[in-house]
């Protein structure tokens, strides 16, 4: 194992003197590999604070461009970025902010004939659900379930925010939790409804928190929890949930053994 240098030393060192991360705890960061799909509300934060901890590799995958509505809450990107990739533009910034993390961008929606190829590109340790639409929610649940890969579940709109932990063959998946998608404009998104700017960064941090902690294998994942939050009320609550013997993905007899394209939405990939 390769020593760290005398100026990741003085980087880390917050993370250093932590008895449950130490400098091996630290080498196991930066040679983590997350990917973040959606580099919106939630990716945004999730990645600077993934990339400020020095996750050795973050792959970001998105196809939309940066719109002023964007600036509120995805703040990756910044005014003079309008109009650019967002990929591109979380890439500049994550570069700027540490070195040591090699950026990976997949201009793309993620679809059932991809996302396999996205996630397997880097054996990526950990995935973290940055998408506002079901469509793309259940695809990256049941891509993860099939290829056993842990990740992080998360939504916000207006004022609560929701967010699970999924580790393979130990919790439920997110359809044990929610069998099937709503019916097409049953629930608003983010565009149609509005969000809280500083939701994302609360539940996106959360997000980032639990990658970190499972690289490391410490603490207490939100594995067998639903999360939930009320920025109104300022309550979390922690809502047990157990796995779904009938579950159609992670069940033992599961139903669902392929990866289907559901119909997407028109609106931006992120939060």
């Amino acid at each position: 194992m390769a020593k760290l240098t005398n100026e990741q030393l003085e980087r880390y060192s917050r993370h250093i003197i932590l008895e449950q991360v130490g400098g091996i705890g630290q080498k196991k960061i930066l040679d983590a590999k997350i990917l973040i799909i959606g580099t919106g509300g939630l990716g945004a934060p999730a990645a600077m604070y993934l990339a400020a901890a020095g996750v050795g590799h973050i792959g970001l995958v998105d196809y939309d461009t940066v719109d002023l509505s964007n600036l509120q809450r995805q703040i990756i990107h910044q005014t003079n970025d309008i109009g650019k990739e967002k990929i591109i533009s979380g890439r500049e910034t994550i570069n700027a902010m540490n070195p040591d993390v090699q950026v990976h961008t997949y201009s793309e929606q993620v679809t059932a004939s991809n996302i396999r190829d996205i996630i397997r590109d880097l054996d990526y340790d950990f995935v973290i659900d940055g998408t506002d639409n079901f469509p793309a929610k259940f695809l990256i649940n049941d891509a993860c379930v099939l290829l056993k890969k842990a990740y992080s579940h998360a939504g916000i709109i207006r004022f609560q925010g929701q967010t699970m932990t999924y580790v393979p063959e130990k919790s439920p998946c997110y359809r044990c939790v929610f069998p099937t998608m709503p019916p097409k404009d049953a629930v608003p998104t983010c565009r149609q409804a509005g969000v809280l700017g500083v939701m994302g960064g609360v539940i996106g941090t959360i997000q980032a928190t639990e990658a970190l902690k499972y690289i490391l294998g410490i603490g207490e994942l939100l594995t067998g929890y639903l999360l939930t939050y009320d920025a109104l009320t300022m309550t979390f609550r922690k809502i047990k949930i157990p796995r779904n013997k009938k579950c159609a993905v992670c069940s033992e007899n599961p139903t669902i053994t392929e990866l289907i394209d559901y119909e997407q939405p028109t609106c931006s990939f992120g939060a």
